[in-house]
């Protein structure tokens, strides 16, 4: 037998007053903290798949450049290599520049032994901001990379 004691009843009508108020804090204080994480993520990941395109862009186009028989020929390279790096990536082209700089002598780039560096810049717009006054451009991240590439001995301008 069980003793019914008068504090018992006060318990147990005070927990039948709080039921279900868990389930609504759960996930009222779930959204609160969840929605902010996952932009988190989605963004980090666009900033990082952005990086990885300017990466990639910059190493092909300094390999393009060197491979080609001339300065003309290593520009249009360039362009192409930049242009299918960053599109596989999803970043725009339009949003991209390219810098070529080549040494020991900047103009004769593809002499033998001369190493070609190009230079990528571009922008990643962090996720679902609306391209209304000016906001893509303020909430964007700029990027660079920087890949050198050696002419080789066998090849260059003197092939």
């Amino acid at each position: 037998m069980s003793r019914v004691t008068p504090h018992s009843n006060r318990w147990t009508e005070f927990a039948r007053g709080e039921s279900g108020s868990a389930s609504l804090e759960f996930v009222t204080a779930g959204l609160i903290l969840l929605v902010p994480l996952v932009y988190l993520v989605v963004a980090l990941a666009q900033i990082q798949s952005g990086a990885l395109a300017v990466e990639g862009a910059a190493r092909q186009a300094a390999r393009a450049y060197v491979l080609s028989d001339s300065a003309e020929q290593g520009h249009a390279a360039v362009e192409r290599a930049l242009h299918v790096g960053l599109v596989d990536y999803g970043v725009d082209p339009g949003t991209a520049d390219a810098a070529i700089e080549c040494s020991p002598s900047p103009t004769q780039c593809l002499e033998p032994r001369s190493t070609v560096a190009v230079v990528v810049r571009a922008s990643v717009t962090l996720p679902f901001v609306p391209p209304v006054l000016g906001l893509e451009t303020i909430a964007s991240v700029p990027l660079e990379a920087k890949a050198t590439q050696t002419v080789s001995v066998f090849g260059g301008a003197n092939r």
